[in-house]
């Protein structure tokens, strides 16, 4: 057989718990469900850093944040850098490129340096990181003008051009999706989407409610549903605004919220941004198969991170929450791995480089801290040795950047210091198997002391062994 094409989906902000083919019966993601039932799905996936550029940068070189990019938050300038001063090892791009494939990157991409740079020949990439109507594209150096199209529409028919052009011989996809990501309110989506769900029928994760209300914040209402007011009203970030985002900082008579909305109302809308995501899955499968494409080809579909959502009285992402870092994860390929879903394997944005290469029959390079998920799509085995996945987060939520360990039955945390090279206290410790939403933190309990001790010390272990770039 030829060696496979590789198409790598990648969503943003979309959390497992929101998926059909992980147990949500009230969303409707037919497209990701069937790819799941004809491929092998992870039931615990989690990114290893819960944030935009950190984990895409550590999806395409199979390192950690600190290895990859020397930093553990969202980059700090866009549009992306000319100067390669993170991303220094090879990327999965330029290990697939070294043997023939071209490879094209569409659609979000909000990660340092240009993709030209890190062995992508062709990229088509947006301006504003997140705009879904009236958006400008980088092709290359080039900007071009506002496009009078939905994003997702315009960008899955660049990867239908880019496909057809390519079908000849072995090529890599980096296809990114950039919803259900806010904005996802009423001047940013198709209707179809806004309307899809009705609040009445949202279900809510028990840890959304605190003394019985549920979360509310009206701040982060507006972010999640109108696409500048974070810029305006919770940032910039940096203390500057970044080209393309409004410059004016005031609110606007135009910033109200319908009269009584609530998380319901804002969980019916990220639905619909997930049903959008499923229906661009569909597409992206179409094309292979109006291509006849299918049959040599290996797709991956993934989120970059999940979202709170309320959960804990937070939202949007950044913290060691379930609901931060647990996200879909498909791997299909018929022509080489059975149907199944693996329950006993905890899977991780690292380990994606070199599974794929591994399916493409390519050593990964050194620099590769992932392991490859092969012996576990082959059903060699139920679970790799040493079955655990290191998270790092941002000081977003708690003033620190902390650091956690994910087993297949507990989740541990520590904060750093402000020096970032040492421990300053633990963030958490829970019995995630007993407790999925969290609600018994055992830190500084006496229970399950020993298990605690054992995480503690493999994860100060990795904090000490684990080197940082120096930008």
């Amino acid at each position: 057989m030829s060696k496979p094409n590789v198409v790598v989906i990648l969503c943003d902000q979309l959390r497992a718990f929101e998926v059909g083919c992980y147990g949500n019966a009230v969303v409707r993601t037919p497209n990701i469900d069937k790819l799941a039932a004809e491929g092998v799905r992870f039931d615990v996936a989690v990114t290893n850093n819960p944030v935009c550029t950190p984990a895409r940068s550590c999806l395409i070189t199979g390192q950690h944040s600190r290895t990859c990019t020397g930093e553990v938050g969202n980059v700090a300038d866009d549009p992306a850098a000319s100067e390669r001063l993170r991303l220094r090892d090879t990327t999965l791009a330029e290990a697939l490129k070294a043997h023939g494939y071209a490879t094209a990157a569409i659609g979000k991409w909000h990660i340092h340096p240009r993709p030209e740079i890190v062995g992508f020949d062709h990229a088509y990439y947006p301006l504003v990181i997140h705009r879904y109507m009236h958006q400008r594209y980088w092709q290359g150096t080039a900007l071009g003008s506002p496009v009078d199209e939905f994003a997702a529409e315009h960008e899955i028919n660049k990867v239908e051009h880019w496909v057809a052009a390519h079908r000849t011989k072995p090529f890599f996809l980096f296809y990114s999706i950039s919803q259900p990501h806010e904005p996802i309110g009423w001047d940013d989506m198709p209707e179809r989407y806004l309307t899809m769900y009705r609040k009445e029928d949202m279900p809510l994760r028990p840890n959304v409610w605190q003394d019985g209300k549920m979360a509310h914040s009206e701040h982060w209402f507006k972010v999640y549903t109108i696409w500048d007011y974070f810029w305006r009203k919770g940032g910039p970030c940096w203390g500057w605004v970044p080209e393309g985002y409004p410059t004016d900082l005031s609110e606007l008579e135009t910033d109200r919220l319908p009269e009584g909305f609530d998380l319901r109302d804002l969980t019916a809308l990220y639905y619909g941004a997930t049903t959008c995501v499923d229906d661009y899955v569909g597409r992206m499968m179409q094309i292979l198969r109006d291509n006849r494409l299918l049959d040599n080809t290996v797709v991956v579909f993934t989120s970059d991170h999940g979202d709170n959502l309320g959960s804990h009285q937070l939202f949007n992402k950044d913290c060691l929450f379930e609901e931060s870092i647990r996200i879909p994860l498909v791997v299909w390929y018929p022509a080489s791995i059975a149907p199944q879903s693996n329950a006993a394997q905890i899977a991780q944005l690292i380990d994606l480089m070199p599974t794929v290469l591994d399916l493409c029959g390519i050593e990964a390079p050194p620099s590769v801290q992932g392991r490859s998920l092969g012996p576990v799509l082959r059903r060699q085995c139920s679970e790799l040795p040493d079955n655990v996945a290191f998270i790092e987060t941002d000081q977003f939520f708690f003033k620190r950047p902390c650091i956690g360990i994910r087993t297949p039955t507990h989740l541990y945390g520590l904060r750093l210091d402000e020096k970032w090279d040492g421990i300053e206290d633990e963030w958490g410790f829970y019995d995630v198997a007993r407790d999925p939403c969290q609600f018994e933190n055992l830190a500084g309990t006496a229970k399950q002391e020993a298990t605690r001790e054992q995480l503690h010390r493999r994860l100060t272990e990795w904090n000490a062994s684990t080197p940082w770039l120096q930008t």
